[in-house]
């Protein structure tokens, strides 16, 4: 992410908001219900779209796709955090990065397909890293809310 914000107007957080409720809705409906054709929702969409304020993917229940372990993983780190953070946010399993005030400096949403999977990626990839100094593992057992309907403000 870089530093500068993109300006984000009512109409684009209505249709941003329209999206996150079903991002399969038509850009007609969008338009509809925030006063704007389906063009100009069409090009409102890949303007959000290519400054980055969104994306449009499909979210899976990684138990269902062969995923059965997920994880999050708090970082330790000495020296500069931007270098580890990268290297995390290039690994694969992955989900996201993000740098925290605390306990740790990183953490890491982790998706394993099993226990063997997530020792290998905290023991041989993440713990080899140079600067990660500690990790701490906290397990899913059970994921019982995942949202992306939050809105905007």
């Amino acid at each position: 992410m870089n530093g500068t914000q993109p300006s984000i107007d009512a109409v684009s957080k209505a249709i941003i908001e329209q999206l996150q409720e079903d991002g399969r809705r038509p850009y007609a409906a969008i338009g509809k219900a925030v006063g704007l054709s389906e063009a100009a929702v069409r090009q409102r969409v890949q303007k959000l779209l290519d400054q980055g304020v969104m994306q449009i993917v499909a979210v899976t229940d990684p138990l269902t796709v062969g995923f059965r372990r997920q994880a999050m993983v708090g970082i330790t780190v000495e020296g500069d955090i931007d270098p580890v953070a990268e290297a995390l946010a290039a690994l694969d399993e992955v989900e996201y990065v993000v740098v925290t005030a605390g306990s740790f400096d990183l953490l890491a949403e982790i998706v394993c397909e099993d226990d063997d999977h997530l020792l290998e990626l905290i023991n041989k990839r993440i713990r080899a890293l140079p600067g990660v100094r500690s990790t701490e593992s906290f397990v899913y057992l059970k994921l019982r809310k995942q949202t992306y309907t939050w809105g905007t403000r």
